[in-house]
């Protein structure tokens, strides 16, 4: 699943590159239920149910069926609980909940398949547990969500409660420095790859 942000819809692709033209989603700019602002992630959950996040105007999260009908919408732009100012990734754990990288509220948000709000935690800051313009999140399935923080340049661990368990990485371009980290993915071994985007490059952690 590709986020394509400008062209407003998700595309999806084989593990080979093949575009599968049939299942785009998305490609007008709008509020109504289908159109996007500037779509930023796209996830899937085990029931096949999608769920992608935008910003802009909208700052929300929509939900499509596996046929791809938006079966139900959620957010807002604020400040309160349950709104975004920029839902900047999203993940889906074991439960099928939704958690998402809400960068502008320095935060993170955890929903229920339905958009119920579940969990609410993150200020902002540079001290450990806090998080400073959070752009991305990796669930690893032991217990411990990975977030890169854009703003301080770093990548914290947490428990899935919000309490810091370890910090890597610090501003600069040195190897095992970051410089406005974008994204990150777990690997099948358990390495934490880390988009470098000032940097030009990824780095691969082992936490």
């Amino acid at each position: 699943l590709v986020a394509d942000t400008h062209y407003y819809q998700v595309l999806r692709y084989t593990t080979d590159g093949k575009l599968l033209a049939d299942q785009t989603i998305g490609g007008s700019a709008g509020a109504e239920p289908g159109q996007f602002g500037f779509v930023t992630d796209a996830v899937e959950d085990s029931q096949g149910y999608l769920y992608v996040g935008e910003y802009g105007d909208n700052d929300r999260i929509q939900k499509f069926s596996p046929a791809g009908e938006c079966v139900g919408q959620w957010g807002g732009h604020g400040e309160a609980p349950g709104q975004f100012r920029r839902p900047q990734n999203l993940a889906v754990d074991d439960r099928d909940q939704i958690w998402v990288v809400d960068a502008c509220n320095h935060r993170i948000q955890v929903f229920s398949p339905a958009g119920e709000l579940v969990k609410l935690w993150g200020e902002e800051g540079s001290d450990p547990g806090q998080v400073y313009y959070p752009y991305d999140l990796a669930l690893d399935g032991r217990g411990h969500v990975y977030v890169c923080e854009y703003g301080n340049h770093r990548v914290q661990k947490f428990d899935l409660d919000g309490r810091s368990l370890a910090v890597w990485g610090s501003h600069g371009r040195q190897p095992g420095q970051l410089h406005n980290p974008w994204a990150l993915a777990l690997d099948a071994q358990g390495r934490l790859h880390v988009v470098d985007s000032n940097n030009h490059r990824v780095q691969r952690v082992e936490f």
